[in-house]
């Protein structure tokens, strides 16, 4: 029987987030800076594991209404103490992706940056449970590497399976209007976690229907 690629998945980022400093930084991720203006002051927006708070704290500073999960406790407390240290409020839940109460249609905009822990399993429910979360006319900002971080070796998993392509995304969410998707190259400096010349994707889409 197959292993799974993680499996002590809770352990495995507890333990990563329990080191000092900030793993992956506590600027935003470049692509969600750069297309946050999607979504405008006092909208409902979920960061998809959100790791030590460094996405949802900065969309909380925009004055957004922000929901955060993530599956490692220790990475939690820490984003609720950089929310406290910014002064801004941001609804923190310890949950995996499978365990997270997903409200229906319920947000203005969903965050899933590097969510590439997840299996080809986990991430079609992990999609799912994205496009279902979204009110009609809701916006997705997603970031992923693609098979050739394989190369760079300069952050995210080593398994070609949790990889991104155009035609990966644009099945996934062939029920939403996509507004950008782009595969690129650049440079990152977030953190120790990503840092280095990186094989990127980036993928803007909107939920139908509004």
């Amino acid at each position: 029987m197959n292993q799974p690629a993680f499996p002590d998945p809770a352990g495995t980022w507890n333990r990563r987030f329990a080191a000092d400093g900030f793993l992956f930084g506590t600027e935003p991720n470049a692509w969600l800076r750069d297309h946050a203006g999607v979504w405008q002051p006092g909208q409902r927006v979920l960061s998809v594991a959100d790791g030590e708070g460094r996405n949802s704290v900065w969309l909380a500073k925009r004055g957004l209404r922000v929901d955060a999960f993530d599956i490692a406790e220790v990475g939690v407390e820490k984003a609720r103490r950089m929310a406290a240290e910014q002064g801004v409020s941001v609804n923190f839940s310890v949950a995996d992706c499978d365990g997270f109460a997903w409200p229906e249609a319920a947000y203005d905009g969903v965050a899933a940056i590097f969510v590439q822990f997840a299996d080809p399993a986990m991430r079609t429910r992990l999609f799912a449970h994205i496009r279902r979360s979204l009110k009609p006319g809701g916006t997705l900002v997603l970031q992923g590497y693609t098979p050739r971080q394989l190369e760079y070796r300069t952050g995210g998993p080593p398994f070609e399976s949790h990889l991104y392509t155009p035609a990966l995304l644009r099945e996934a969410f062939a029920a939403m209007d996509i507004v950008e998707l782009r595969e690129y190259e650049a440079d990152l400096a977030e953190g120790s976690g990503h840092h280095g010349r990186s094989a990127l994707i980036g993928l803007v889409a909107r939920q139908r229907g509004a």
